[in-house]
């Protein structure tokens, strides 16, 4: 079953309240020139964030499910511009067996995929 994509905006706002609240203070999510300066295109949103976001969009597609297993791997940074936004979309194709529906997701931020073999198992 094909579930309907997702789309969450991330600004820098967002960046530093998730900083605060994960304890997560690396300036290369705040920072430009510090970014910059170990080789990333710019500011980036945590990878904690984006793999949020997408169990995000599971729980909407399953309200109230269990969550059984989640799992991703950090493949492509996801930039957020200084102005404006970045758009992360999670779409997703869900499967049934034995009382558990398998979500294979894919997530992608200005057409690159940012997350590697997203997967979440979840009990209804």
């Amino acid at each position: 079953m094909t579930l309907e994509t997702r789309t969450y905006a991330v600004t820098r706002a967002d960046l530093v309240t998730y900083a605060a609240a994960s304890g997560d203070p690396n300036p290369i999510h705040q920072d430009e020139e510090v970014a910059r300066s170990v080789g990333l295109p710019g500011v980036i949103a945590h990878g904690m964030l984006t793999m949020a976001l997408a169990a995000r969009a599971v729980e909407s597609w399953f309200p109230g499910a269990e969550v059984v297993s989640f799992g991703c791997k950090f493949t492509n940074p996801v930039v957020v511009p200084a102005d404006g936004a970045a758009e992360i979309e999670v779409a997703g194709e869900a499967s049934e067996e034995d009382g558990l529906t398998t979500v294979k997701l894919t997530v992608t931020c200005a057409g690159q995929k940012v997350l590697g073999m997203p997967k979440a198992v979840v009990r209804a």
